[in-house]
């Protein structure tokens, strides 16, 4: 998983949501919140992060099997003839996995002459390189062989025969250099600046090494910047040799994805896809997915049993591998795969910002904000790039889920940000299929894919955020009507307006610091054509099908932000 920042102009946006809005959007907040228990989600958590967890071993499995009682309690059925066998039904789909799957099971590394190892995975839960094999019951014993950054021009012209390379390196790269050379394993560290390794000189992320055959497979243990640095310490001092123990279970296995399906009423092939990962040994990345999914399939089985709740469209809840299952779901069903009109990918939506540094972040589909990234506007540590023109992906999506999670926080001033799109996980299968497709996630965080990434990291209240604003945008759009449709083409046209009044103050600004008018005006021209196409596709929402009032409020919104367009474009040159 990933992301980062605040969209200032949409928080008056959402306050400013009209009575009509109140009583068709508004109305599911206190439903959700009297309904979801976020201590239900935080014991899952607990259950699931206390696993290893790659897809087809004993913690992702466990963790399926676990999500799958929470779903027979919470009155979801194992269907047997497909979704349509009940109002809410559930499966696991399971598929030979073509290679064999990984377990660590424990591993240390001893510099010989020291009494006490340098590291143990009994306290560092990630120093096995995924797909590592086993060593001899005694380990392997030999001289390690600093290679610098592990690049061919770093291992040329060096004997590693026999030897431990160590390096400054991802582990899968300097694996595949170094064992070609007859290398016995490597040590490897490469740990990115935001996890602050000088800081938490304990941290390891987690990694992997490619897999070759149950034969000629080798081993790569991962480093800390304390090992890394004593092991430095000691070769400037002269040769070098350690132990390295290694312990771990490769073997052929299913792959299994668990579906959960509260299936609609009216127009039950239309639906909303929620997407969490399983797989990763973190608790936020991604037991909190997990959980908080868990707990959302609950409350929705409760709501719909309690008749309080009535979904015209089917919510889908789908647990499984990241991104493989999502696309999955997508590709394998062409004719399901049509009905898909929203998906939502949790991941990483639980931590406790006082102690990871991560902030919540909903990132946007491809927008102008990731082309002209400025203002408030900032790409996360993860990373991102900008894009095309060609790459936007116009939809009322983004600001429509931001608006849900705001009216969550005007409860409790629950910190909501943003991020332009840079991708990575469960949303980017929907986004490919030309879905709308939404993350919700947090960022910076310094224990990201870390051994630091454990429960006490978590916060129940963020997931219980996460969880009702994810199901109030789930449930209004899956059951909107007229009046709903056209409070909500209000509310994103009011956030057009505000983004357009954003950008033409931020594009006065760019032309005194020497931009051209005429690039500062197309940018305006971008946002403003993104919103029209974006407010077009709100057709779509009114389960029973468009309208001629909904028609015409459309098309009275379209013209709405092309005439500020066209004034703020005026206004920027002067006329």
């Amino acid at each position: 998983m990933k992301k980062y920042f605040l969209i200032i102009f949409l928080v008056a946006a959402t306050i400013g949501i009209s009575a009509q809005s109140s009583k068709t959007v508004d109305g599911y907040y206190p439903l959700l919140r009297n309904t979801f228990v976020e201590d239900n989600a935080y014991k899952t958590v607990a259950f699931v992060e206390k696993y290893w967890r790659i897809a087809g071993n004993t913690g992702f499995d466990q963790s399926v099997f676990h999500i799958e009682k929470i779903l027979q309690l919470a009155g979801f059925k194992k269907d047997i003839n497909g979704e349509s066998d009940g109002p809410l039904t559930y499966r696991i789909e399971k598929r030979m996995m073509r290679r064999p799957t990984w377990e660590p099971v424990s591993s240390s590394l001893t510099i010989i002459g020291e009494n006490m190892p340098l590291l143990q995975s009994s306290t560092n839960r990630n120093m096995i390189a995924i797909n590592s094999a086993s060593t001899p019951a005694e380990g392997e014993t030999a001289e390690i062989i600093y290679v610098g950054k592990g690049t061919r021009a770093d291992l040329e012209g060096k004997d590693l025969k026999g030897k431990i390379v160590f390096g400054e390196a991802s582990a899968g790269a300097l694996f595949n250099n170094a064992i070609r050379k007859g290398a016995l394993g490597v040590l490897a560290y490469s740990m990115p600046a935001y996890t602050q390794p000088e800081k938490n000189t304990h941290s390891i992320q987690f990694s992997g090494i490619s897999y070759q055959d149950s034969v000629k497979q080798k081993w790569a243990i991962i480093l800390s910047y304390d090992a890394k640095e004593k092991l430095k310490a000691a070769l400037a001092k002269g040769p070098v040799q350690v132990n390295v123990k290694v312990v771990s279970k490769i073997y052929p296995s299913e792959e299994l994805t668990i579906v959960a399906n509260a299936r609609g009423t009216v127009k039950p092939d239309e639906r909303f896809v929620f997407s969490a990962h399983i797989q990763e040994p973190g608790a936020n990345d991604n037991a909190t997915g997990v959980g908080t999914l868990a707990e959302m399939a609950r409350v929705t089985a409760s709501l719909i049993q309690q008749k309080k709740f009535t979904p015209q469209r089917t919510i889908t809840f789908l647990w499984g591998d990241e991104i493989i299952s999502t696309g999955r779901y997508i590709k394998d069903d062409s004719v399901r795969a049509k009905g898909i009109k929203w998906g939502l990918s949790l991941d990483m939506v639980g931590e406790d910002i006082t102690k990871t540094g991560g902030t919540f972040l909903i990132e946007k589909m491809p927008d102008p904000s990731a082309i002209w990234t400025r203002g408030n506007e900032k790409h996360s540590e993860w990373g991102g790039k900008p894009l095309q023109e060609s790459d936007m992906f116009p939809h009322y999506f983004n600001d429509f889920l931001l608006n849900r999670c705001l009216q969550q926080a005007d409860e409790n001033n629950w910190l909501v940000k943003t991020n332009p799109f840079e991708g990575g996980s469960d949303h980017t299968p929907f986004l490919q299929a030309k879905i709308p497709g939404l993350l919700m996630w947090h960022f910076t965080d310094v224990f990201y894919h870390t051994d630091g990434d454990r429960l006490e990291m978590v916060s129940a209240k963020e997931m219980r955020n996460v969880g009702i604003s994810a199901l109030a945008a789930a449930y209004t759009l899956c059951s909107a009507d007229e009046i709903t449709s056209l409070s909500l083409i209000d509310e994103i046209t009011r956030n057009a307006t505000e983004r357009l009044q954003t950008e033409f103050a931020l594009g006065k600004e760019a032309i005194t610091k020497g931009s051209t008018t005429e690039k500062e005006q197309h940018i305006l021209k971008v946002w403003g054509d993104w919103y029209v196409e974006a407010i077009g596709k709100m057709m779509d929402i009114n389960a029973a099908g468009s309208t001629n009032s909904i028609e015409k409020k459309i098309i009275n919104a379209k013209a709405v932000i092309g005439k500020k367009t066209d004034a703020l474009m005026n206004e920027l040159s002067g006329k």
